[in-house]
């Protein structure tokens, strides 16, 4: 016989999981994002926003047993990025020999943003504005650079 156990969040995590409304906003899998450069595809064509899913603990175990990943450690980033993104611009063929041909910006900020958004649960960081100083929020996953 299988019994059926219900938690309760604690108080401050129910809280923060609560919408203005008051009520539980629902679970997000899909963020997207606009890459610093961009993905230049086989006809030249600049691919810049995409769409990146929630890990699964597969998309984390499965690289593990790739051999080129086993060749060399770096390459498991490649491996685990080109699982969860499922869209940049028009491609939506995402696999290891697209991420391999991103920017090294692209790919740093596809790493940042893969650890927010499944590890922190958000797309948002903190900085300091460098003429005065002023501590704010900004949401990675925006559109560009000075759009709000």
């Amino acid at each position: 016989m299988r019994r059926g156990i219900q938690f309760q969040a604690p108080p401050e995590r129910e809280a923060a999981e609560r919408g203005a409304a008051g009520h539980a906003e629902p679970l997000r899998t899909e963020f997207t994002f606009e890459l610093p450069r961009g993905y230049v595809d086989e006809s030249g064509t600049v691919h810049r926003s995409g769409v990146m899913r929630l890990a699964t603990a597969r998309d984390e175990l499965v690289p593990l047993r790739d051999d080129r990943v086993r060749d060399n450690s770096a390459y498991l980033t490649v491996v685990l990025i080109s699982r969860v993104v499922t869209r940049i611009g028009t491609v939506d063929d995402i696999h290891p020999g697209v991420i391999e041909d991103l920017f090294a910006s692209d790919l740093a900020f596809l790493q940042d943003f893969y650890r927010r958004i499944n590890a922190e649960g958000h797309t948002r960081a903190a900085v300091t504005c460098p003429s005065c100083q002023e501590e704010f929020a900004v949401n990675l996953a925006g559109g560009r650079l000075g759009e709000s």
